[in-house]
């Protein structure tokens, strides 16, 4: 019976060669956490779990808060780092306008 090795080609050949070798060919290490920005991506599929199709919502530092608009789930982000990091700002970044931004003054509450 082959093992492995005799067996394997391509990709799958060279990253067992490469771990005989002790070699971590798609260094698979987690990420480090100081790479995390400002911004982060949430992934929601609702409360209770997978009870809808993931929608991805935006948080950042200057929008900690997110509600899903499927399920009503809020997420929050807690930003941890240097208060003001040079490297991880948007240049030109303009918050989204929403109806409220249209609607005439007038026709607001007092």
């Amino acid at each position: 019976m082959p093992t492995d090795l005799e067996q394997a080609t391509g990709l799958e050949r060279l990253e067992i060669l490469g771990k005989m070798q002790g070699i971590d060919i798609f260094d698979m290490r987690p990420l480090p956490a100081d790479r995390i920005g400002d911004e982060l991506q949430c992934g929601c599929t609702g409360v209770p779990a997978d009870s809808h199709h993931v929608r991805w919502l935006v948080v950042s530092k200057s929008r900690p808060y997110e509600r899903c608009d499927e399920c009503g789930s809020v997420y929050k982000m807690q930003y941890v780092g240097p208060p003001d990091d040079p490297h991880h700002h948007h240049h030109g970044y303009e918050e989204p306008k929403t109806m409220a931004d249209y609607v005439k003054s007038d026709y607001w509450y007092r």
